[in-house]
């Protein structure tokens, strides 16, 4: 592990995410490029940025956008593992 690792890893807060259909703990950033997104190890955090991947999911965005949102909040509704996540991180 990193120095920069160590001492951010105090910083970050832990939260509880969905990994599949599982329930897992995960680090919130509160620093760099990725600040306030979920990530599964605290490096990520400050990870270089993969473009190709972002201009894929802008594009994907553009196209479906409103469906995945509609998808999201229903399955956010619906699935016993997104309604447990919403409870314990209250």
């Amino acid at each position: 592990m990193k120095l920069r690792e160590l001492t951010n890893d105090l910083n970050e807060k832990q939260v509880w995410a969905k990994r599949g259909s599982k329930v897992v703990r995960k680090y919130r950033c509160t620093t760099g490029p990725r600040k306030g997104r979920t990530v599964s190890n605290v490096g990520q955090c400050f990870a270089a940025p993969d473009v190709k991947a972002r201009n894929k999911l802008k594009i994907t965005k553009a196209r479906l956008g409103t469906r995945m949102a509609r998808k999201s909040k229903k399955t956010k509704r619906t699935n016993p593992a997104s309604k447990m996540v919403k409870s314990l991180n209250r």
